[in-house]
């Protein structure tokens, strides 16, 4: 499924922008921009197929924005270019899991073993209150 999403050719449809990463660092790390946000418009796609965007924009609402842009943010490596290798391989993820198929629920039949125990317990249940209910106080 990974391979058939990579060969979309989406990397042409994303756009990518650098700033300062933030937390602790040495001199070097306050004059480079390692720190790379991926933003992908889903709605002007020409790869994906209407039914893909929709599906995209109900399993990852909360990550896209309100220009319909799903953003990424990568800064845990020191390097531009590492930080933007796995903001692309976290987005291939990311769509990997929307668009895969939800699984069809088969409903199932209580076994006659857990049937009977119900029943069992219900029994148990319903003799101990009317022995509660026949005591005199």
């Amino acid at each position: 499924m990974l391979k058939a999403i990579k060969s979309k050719q989406l990397e042409a449809e994303m756009q990518f922008s650098t700033s300062r990463s933030s937390g602790p660092g040495g001199q070097h790390v306050n004059k480079v921009n390692s720190k790379v946000e991926l933003r992908f418009h889903i709605g002007n796609s020409m790869q994906l197929s209407d039914t893909e965007k929709q599906r995209i924009r109900m399993k990852l609402a909360n990550r896209i924005n309100g220009n319909d842009e799903l953003v990424l943010i990568s800064q845990n490596e020191r390097s531009m270019l590492q930080n933007k290798t796995a903001a692309i391989d976290k987005f291939y993820q990311l769509l990997v899991m929307a668009l895969k198929p939800v699984k069809a629920r088969r409903p199932t039949r209580p076994t006659a073993a857990s049937v009977e125990k119900r029943l069992q317990t219900k029994k148990m249940l319903s003799t101990l209150k009317r022995i509660r209910r026949n005591q005199p106080d």
